[in-house]
C-alpha cells in the first residue's frame, strides 16, 4: 500500500490505533510487529503522573458501544520519555504523542520536553480536557481556546501535529477552521461522544463517574458525519476515528475525506484488527481499481440515483 506522508511524518499505511485503547504500543509484543502499523498514538501524556478516576471506569452498553471515564491515567511526560518512548523507538513505531494538559502552559511544558526527544513522528493534542483555570470548562468546546492552543504549539515545533476534536459541540467544523487557521497539519475527529448507561438492578450509573465517553460501532455513524461537516470546512488531512470495526469500515471514512483512521473500541475485542484492517483496504482497492490511497480518499458520490430523482426524493 502506498506510503502516505504529512509534514514529516511518514505512515506505512492509513490505520493507526487510537489513543487510551493501545496502550504505550508496548502491551502486545508477541501479537504483531508495530513497526508495520500505520502509526502507534500513544496514551494521552501529561506532565505529571496521573492515577486517572476511580472504578468503576469502564462498562460496556447494551446498544453496541462501551463507557469510559479513565480519567487519563498515564505515567507522566519523564517516565514515557525515559522508559516508553525508547521501547517503542527500538520497535521502529511511528510514534504519535497524544497531549493531554489542563492549561495552555501544561500543553506547551509536555511538547517541550518531548521536543528534545529524537525519533517522534509528530503529536496529537487531547483538547476534551477541563481547563483548570476556567473553572473546569473543557478547551475542547471553546473555539478561541482551541485556536489558541494549536497557535501556542504550532509555534514550538515543526513536527506533525493533529488537534483532537470534541464531537460535542454544535459546529465541529467552525472548530477545524480555527485550528487550519492555527497552522495544524490535521484535525483527528472525533473524540467520544458524551454518553451514560445505568444497571436497572441496582439503578447506579455504570460508570462512578455517572457520565463519560461513549465509543464502539454505535457511533459511527455520527462519527462520519462529523467527518463529512469537517471535509467540506478544511483542505488540511483528517484522522477518521469512530466505531470502525472492520475494513468496510475504514473505507467508508476514506470516501468520505479522512486521510488516515484511528481503531479505538475493537481493539478491546480483537487487537489483530490493527493488522487485518489494513490489508482489507488493500484489497478493496485492489479489486475496485484504485491504484493509489489517494484515489480512493474523498471519492464519495453524492449524486442523487436517478431511479430516487424520478420518484421525488431530490
Amino acid at each position: 500500500m502506498t506510503e502516505l506522508q504529512i509534514r514529516n511524518a511518514r505512515f506505512k499505511n492509513p490505520v493507526l490505533t487510537a489513543s487510551g485503547t493501545f496502550g504505550y504500543g508496548l502491551e502486545c509484543p508477541d501479537l504483531f510487529d508495530v513497526s508495520q502499523l500505520g502509526g502507534v498514538v500513544t496514551k494521552s501524556i501529561s506532565r505529571k503522573p496521573r492515577d486517572g478516576n476511580p472504578p468503576q471506569r469502564i462498562a460496556e452498553t447494551s446498544s453496541g458501544g462501551m463507557l469510559n471515564s479513565i480519567g487519563l491515567a498515564n505515567v507522566g511526560v519523564d517516565v514515557f520519555l525515559d522508559q516508553k518512548l525508547p521501547a517503542l523507538l527500538q520497535r521502529k513505531a511511528t510514534v504519535i504523542v497524544n497531549i493531554a494538559a489542563s492549561s495552555v502552559e501544561e500543553y506547551c511544558y509536555v511538547l517541550e520536553r518531548c521536543e528534545e526527544h529524537e525519533g517522534i513522528a509528530g503529536y496529537e493534542i487531547n483538547v476534551s480536557c477541563p481547563n483548570v483555570k476556567d473553572g473546569g470548562l473543557s478547551f475542547g468546546t471553546n473555539c478561541p481556546a482551541v485556536a489558541n492552543i494549536t497557535r501556542e504549539l504550532r509555534g514550538r515545533t515543526d513536527r506533525f501535529l493533529s488537534m483532537k476534536l470534541t464531537p460535542n459541540v454544535a459546529s465541529i467544523g467552525e472548530f477545524a477552521r480555527a485550528c487550519e487557521a492555527e497552522g495544524a497539519d490535521a484535525v483527528s475527529c472525533v473524540n467520544t461522544f458524551i454518553g451514560m448507561d445505568i444497571d436497572v438492578g441496582t439503578r447506579r450509573p455504570k460508570i462512578a463517574t455517572i457520565t463519560g465517553g461513549y465509543s464502539g460501532p454505535a457511533i459511527l455513524p455520527m462519527a462520519l458525519a462529523k467527518v463529512y461537516e469537517v471535509r467540506k470546512a478544511v483542505k488540511i488531512p483528517i484522522i477518521g476515528i469512530g466505531g470502525i470495526m472492520t475494513a468496510e469500515d475504514a473505507i467508508k471514512f476514506l470516501v468520505v475525506g479522512a486521510s488516515l483512521v484511528q481503531l479505538g473500541t475493537v481493539l478491546f475485542v480483537d487487537p489483530m484488527a490493527a493488522t487485518t484492517i489494513p490489508k482489507g483496504i488493500e484489497e478493496y482497492m485492489q479489486r475496485n481499481g484504485f491504484r493509489h490511497l489517494t484515489d480512493l480518499i474523498g471519492s464519495l458520490d453524492v449524486t442523487m440515483q436517478p431511479s430516487l430523482v424520478a420518484a421525488g426524493w431530490s
